[in-house]
C-alpha cells in the first residue's frame, strides 16, 4: 500500500488542483511500480509560508522580498 505525502505553501491551491494532484500521483504509481489504486494513500499537507523556511527565512519573507 503506497502512502505518499505531499507538502505544499498554504497559497490558496484549489480543490481542483488538489483533486488533479492525488489522481496523478496515483496513476503515476500504477504507471511506473504497477500499484493498484485502490490501496495508494496519498495525503496533501498544506503549511502556512510563516512555517516554512528556505535559505535562512521563511517563505512569507521571501515572498515579500520578491524572491
Amino acid at each position: 500500500m503506497p502512502y505518499v505525502n505531499i507538502k505544499i505553501t498554504k497559497e490558496g491551491a484549489t480543490s481542483e488542483q488538489k483533486a488533479a494532484l492525488i489522481q496523478g500521483v496515483t496513476q503515476l504509481l500504477v504507471d511506473v511500480l504497477n500499484k493498484n489504486p485502490a490501496t495508494t494513500v496519498v495525503v496533501i499537507d498544506e503549511v502556512d509560508t510563516d512555517n516554512w523556511g528556505v535559505g535562512g527565512e521563511s517563505i512569507t519573507v521571501r515572498r515579500k522580498a520578491g524572491k
